[in-house]
């Protein structure tokens, strides 16, 4: 029987019979879920960090998934969301959750039928994805403008994946220069921005360009400001080129993100907030964006991540991907992207030196800023279990 037939034989009798987590305590806890099978073939997937998350995949999902058909794994998510939440769940713990799984069973389907995972979302139209690198505020004097073109410029000469790309703090301000919020106009809890807090910041981002010369950086803002003030600090910055600015403005009122989009130039991102197509589609139907930020192991998984993205393609918008996550995560991320056509850059966030380990792969990760896709079944990559083992969170036992 030739080895197609076999594996498609198998997948039909197969049925899950486990479901475990394990976090794993890297830049955040990063939530490992492993779904097992009765033909000895496991899938693994990464749900978004954070607390909750285990106590639901373990008390809630595990019985409602357990003799089930792992194939179905649309059907399986959607199942999860409407017996935790209600008619159906459209955000926190519960989405985190069922993302992770989704991307778990993935990850199985395709070990049981061999075809990557992006093959299995309609194909690839790359087998590279371009990554950006995401910056935190200078360590050294963040109040000196002159500390944020030296940072970048580290980062750029000391860059052995050879990222393109860069991401930096925008939201800095008030606090780096006036950290205990005495300047006239500064205040705690509204983050308004006066005109030296723009001026300031516009300074960055100008020491930021001399020092990258042509290559992309964006700016993060973290949601933080009023829209008068965004729109000021995006014509600010606009001659300096950015790839985008982020999360200018609150993530629960789209409207304010139109009037930012319709007042600069300056391209706007957004989105690693929202959660699945309906909370995205407010933004994209009123063009209130030029690229959505999909945090793919919180927002609904791989293929809500495909819907959204079609759909923002429909409108002109293009695709990045939000990415505070392990190699597990951060490969499932990949694989979407390699599957959309409206594609732009994905993120890599903070950074601890034994993140490429966790995962046994073939090469590097990145290569010219590229993460490049293996030709693998599933995600393409196995869990490293003496370097799990040795950064498990507190408690936490091997999927124990």
């Amino acid at each position: 029987m030739p080895f197609q037939a076999k594996a498609q034989a198998l997948a039909r009798k197969v049925k899950i019979t486990d479901v475990k987590v394990m976090i794993v305590r890297g830049t955040w806890d990063w939530n490992l879920i492993k779904v097992e099978t009765d033909a000895g073939v496991s899938g693994i997937g990464e749900a978004y960090w954070g607390p909750g998350v285990k106590d639901m995949v373990l008390n809630r999902f595990k019985e409602q998934l357990v003799g089930e058909d792992p194939m179905n794994v649309v059907k399986l998510y959607t199942k999860l969301l409407f017996l935790n939440g209600g008619y159906g769940a459209t955000g926190g713990v519960t989405m985190h959750a069922a993302s992770g799984i989704e991307i778990a069973l993935w990850d199985l389907a395709g070990r049981l039928l061999q075809p990557p995972v992006c093959n299995l979302l309609g194909g690839r139209f790359r087998d590279k994805v371009r990554f950006y690198r995401t910056l935190q505020r200078p360590d050294r004097r963040p109040e000196d403008a002159k500390s944020w073109g030296d940072q970048v410029a580290e980062a750029k000469a000391d860059n052995p994946y050879g990222f393109t790309a860069f991401k930096v703090q925008g939201d800095a301000v008030p606090p780096s220069s006036d950290p205990d919020f005495k300047e006239p106009g500064h205040d705690r809890y509204t983050n308004q921005l006066t005109n030296l807090d723009i001026r300031r910041i516009a300074d960055r981002m100008e020491r930021v360009r001399a020092a990258l010369g042509e290559t992309d950086f964006a700016m993060e803002c973290h949601w933080k400001y009023s829209v008068n003030d965004v729109i000021k600090l995006c014509n600010a910055v606009e001659h300096t080129n950015p790839m985008f600015v982020e999360d200018p403005t609150p993530p629960e009122n789209p409207e304010t993100l139109e009037r930012v989009s319709r007042a600069t130039n300056t391209p706007i991102c957004t989105g690693e907030n929202l959660y699945g197509l309906h909370q995205f589609s407010q933004i994209i139907l009123r063009q209130a964006t030029a690229g959505v930020h999909i945090d793919i192991p919180k927002s609904g998984g791989l293929f809500e991540a495909k819907r959204i993205a079609d759909l923002a393609d429909l409108y002109g918008i293009w695709t990045a991907c939000h990415n505070p996550a392990s190699p597990i995560g951060t490969a499932a991320s990949a694989h979407a992207a390699a599957s959309v056509r409206n594609f732009r850059v994905h993120e890599l966030a903070k950074w601890v030196d034994w993140w490429p380990t966790l995962v046994t792969h073939e090469g590097p990760f990145w290569k010219d800023g590229y993460f490049h896709v293996q030709d693998k079944p599933g995600l393409g990559f196995d869990i490293n279990p003496d370097v799990a083992k040795a950064h498990l969170a507190p408690g936490e036992v091997w999927w124990g």
